[in-house]
């Protein structure tokens, strides 16, 4: 839909609202130049868009699919293609949106066509129209304040994306074990992020280049492309930071599941020795449990209690032990004896019985 359409000469609106589309793209012969803004058109309007001022098939193809990057196309018949990334954090999802800006730019008109929410330019519209003394260097004034608009708002998503990576950090250098998966989604978040916003250096580079916008109006690019550096800095320096606290946070995981496994032998260890104290125990209890006739009448004694109680415990044990010797000896493989075989590689002469000094391998 149209958010609003208007024409502007002499550095001032010449209307109250909005212009129809067809008178916008009339004034456009009229000098000065006519600024609109759609909000997620379809493709019915952009095609009427396209028919009222001549654009580009290629340009509005471009602006109804959606980038990864912003970028800037220039076409034959002059007018320039400007794609922006935009973003804004979302404190109840706790994530960034972000949105997108085409910019349709000539000398007579500029058309900005936004997708997504976080896409709103109203405040760019009304600061420009503040400042008359931009908006009569022509349209290259509304370029200047929509990524200004863009580069401002990057801004709050750095500081909220930096708090979320001190609680992590927090966390997870306070010993305990951060959720890795919300440290992923961030480092995912902060790479979308730094590839809407690196790009966007290159196009604003462009515009700062002689000739490609007017003299009046290169220190308020540079002053945005400046925000945008130290942007583009802090926003790679959390991305290695979020990788650093990933490394960490996976440390942390080992030295928990060593302290487990720790736990788990100690565990053990003082199981088995319960264990080896109720072994002898259990036997004693077994043997005397027995409820063979002959063993109740035939063991009256402590002799015959060490003989078929002792030493029928000790007998098969016996047997076990001489039965894996011999299984261990027969599985080893034989040993090569000393002095036997090749002592040397194939086709080396090994040397004499003499001895050193050579005599025996020149006789």
């Amino acid at each position: 839909m149209i958010v609003d359409c208007a024409y502007y000469r002499d550095g001032h609106r010449q209307h109250e609202g909005a212009i129809p589309l067809e008178q916008a793209a009339a004034r456009c012969t009229q000098g000065g130049f006519v600024w609109l803004g759609l909000f997620e058109p379809g493709p019915d309007e952009l095609a009427e868009v396209r028919a009222s001022f001549g654009l580009h098939e290629l340009a509005v193809e471009d602006a109804q699919a959606f980038h990864l990057r912003p970028k800037a196309e220039q076409y034959e018949d002059g007018t320039e293609l400007i794609i922006l990334r935009t973003a804004r954090y979302d404190d109840e999802a706790e994530a960034i949106d972000t949105g997108e800006i085409s910019v349709f730019m000539a000398e007579h008109f500029v058309i900005a066509v936004r997708q997504g929410i976080a896409s709103e330019l109203a405040g760019a519209r009304s600061r420009l129209e503040t400042r008359p003394e931009l908006l009569r260097t022509g349209s290259t004034s509304t370029l200047w304040a929509i990524l200004d608009q863009v580069v401002d708002s990057y801004a709050p998503v750095v500081a909220e994306l930096e708090r979320d990576i001190e609680q992590i950090e927090a966390t997870v250098f306070s010993g305990a074990v951060a959720p890795t998966e919300r440290i992923y989604f961030l480092r995912r978040e902060a790479t979308d992020f730094y590839r809407a916003v690196h790009p966007l250096l290159a196009v604003l580079a462009r515009r700062l280049q002689a000739g490609r916008s007017p003299a009046g109006l290169l220190p308020y690019f540079r002053d945005v492309h400046d925000h945008l550096l130290l942007v583009n800095e802090e926003v790679a320096a959390q991305r290695d930071l979020l990788a650093t606290v990933l490394e960490a946070n996976i440390a942390v995981i080992s030295v928990e599941q060593n302290k487990i496994n720790l736990r788990q032998t100690a565990t053990m260890e003082r199981l088995t020795i319960l264990a080896s104290v109720f072994l002898p125990l259990s036997f004693v209890v077994g043997f005397f449990g027995q409820n063979f006739a002959w063993l109740v009448r035939n063991v009256t004694s402590l002799t015959a209690f060490l003989v078929l109680g002792i030493g029928g415990l000790l007998l098969p044990c016996l047997l076990l032990y001489l039965w894996l010797r011999g299984r261990r000896t027969h599985d080893t493989p034989p040993q090569p004896e000393v002095g036997t075989g090749p002592a040397h590689g194939p086709g080396r002469p090994g040397r004499g019985k003499t001895g050193s000094g050579g005599a025996a391998d020149t006789a």
